[in-house]
């Protein structure tokens, strides 16, 4: 039976175990509910799996009927902390949501599960299953990276279901797909004096303020209007009360680009603007920086010929759709600094049932029905991965 048709035969699994998992969202570094139960939906597939004592998330294996190459398929599996307004029969009541599709990344990769153990004598080389914790916390991924979990693999595939994507096209593209993400913290320090003498004090607020101002115009005359970059504040702190000069902000904010050049010059250029802006207006500012994922660039040109006609197989051309490039993140990254790897996106907009509101929204829904093609195309990368390498 060809991948497409065991992908329709399995559809309805895939939706129960999307459903099932939309109701116990756990956030991310607390999923273990999400973990055991995944275990057990592997196991009664007779799939082995490795867990980790000091970590959520596993690794499901399934061995191929010839020796050969190893694929990985990843899904993440954590939640956000929102309280979901879907009204759907089995919405999450816990205070938590997937609201980020990730109930349907891991009902996808179960039905890839389901469909890849049906073939597993035709597998030319293995398939390893990632279950991945904590994404939304920007830096999940990195503890498997870290810890060999992607010693001996060959490729991986990772996906994402999309709010704003029309159901059922799907976005393969190479190139950049989703920006870099670091954060930073700004602590600016000046000295308090009454509002109504500011000339006796050091206003940590103006200072802020006016770093705030000169990180915007880094972005729009220091950087090449070329480079996609974003410098966002999103927290202010500061001051005690309505006429006191103030002598503390805090600011913390965060960073995205595609450039791997730009990135590693970053902070010493943003330091130099925030020390020397503060020290103009007499107090003292200092940054701390945080580096997270890198950029989600699908560059390795065998691998995404391989997804392209994988996914034209199964569904044809006119399934696919260009898509613009996101300034959001993914720690997708991590796994693809260490293995070539593919990212892509599957949608789920849908206006003629209702379904149009965007990730993260509180009453976020996806088109279910494109569900099982999701299960269809991890598979039949795998299998064609493996089978082009074994030759």
């Amino acid at each position: 039976m060809k991948i497409r048709e065991l992908a329709e035969k399995y559809n309805d699994y895939i939706i129960e175990r999307r459903r099932f998992y939309h109701t116990i969202p756990e956030l991310s570094f607390e999923e273990v509910k999400t973990t055991k139960a995944i275990a057990e939906d592997l196991k009664s597939m007779g799939i082995e799996v490795t867990t980790f004592p000091d970590y959520n998330g596993l690794v499901g294996l399934i061995k191929g009927g010839k020796p050969g190459k190893t694929v990985m398929l990843r899904a993440d599996i954590d939640a956000l902390p929102v309280e979901e307004k879907t009204g759907l029969p089995f919405a999450s009541t816990n205070g938590n949501m997937h609201a980020c599709g990730h109930d349907c990344h891991i009902a996808m990769l179960l039905g890839a599960a389901k469909i890849l153990v049906d073939m597993k004598d035709e597998l030319e080389g293995d398939v390893k299953l990632l279950f991945q914790a904590a994404e939304e916390s920007c830096y999940g991924a990195k503890y498997y990276a870290d810890n060999g979990v992607l010693d001996g693999v060959d490729a991986i595939l990772g996906m994402h279901i999309w709010g704003t994507l029309d159901a059922p096209l799907m976005n393969l593209e190479s190139g950049g797909r989703m920006a870099s993400v670091d954060n930073f913290k700004i602590t600016v320090t000046g000295q308090s004096a009454h509002g109504s003498a500011p000339h006796l004090g050091k206003d940590a607020i103006i200072a802020a303020s006016s770093i705030v101002m000169n990180l915007q115009s880094y972005v729009s005359r220091k950087n090449n209007p070329l480079n996609p970059l974003v410098i966002s504040i999103g927290t202010i702190k500061g001051g005690q009360r309505f006429n006191i000069i103030a002598n503390n902000v805090e600011m913390e904010g965060t960073i995205r680009t595609y450039s791997r050049e730009l990135r590693t010059t970053l902070e010493s250029e943003l330091r130099e603007i925030i020390e020397n802006t503060a020290k103009a207006l007499g107090c003292e500012a200092k940054l701390e920086y945080y580096y997270y994922a890198g950029p989600v660039i699908n560059d390795h040109e065998d691998i995404n010929r391989i997804v392209r006609d994988a996914a034209v197989k199964l569904y044809g051309e006119e399934s696919l759709v260009t898509m613009p490039k996101l300034m959001g993140s993914e720690d997708f990254a991590y796994l693809m600094e260490k293995v070539p790897g593919f990212y892509g996106f599957i949608g789920a907009l849908n206006k003629e049932k209702g379904i149009v509101y965007s990730n993260h929204n509180d009453k976020f829904d996806v088109d279910e029905s494109v569900l099982h093609r999701g299960s269809a195309l991890y598979a039949q990368f795998a299998y064609d991965f493996l089978k082009e390498k074994a030759k």
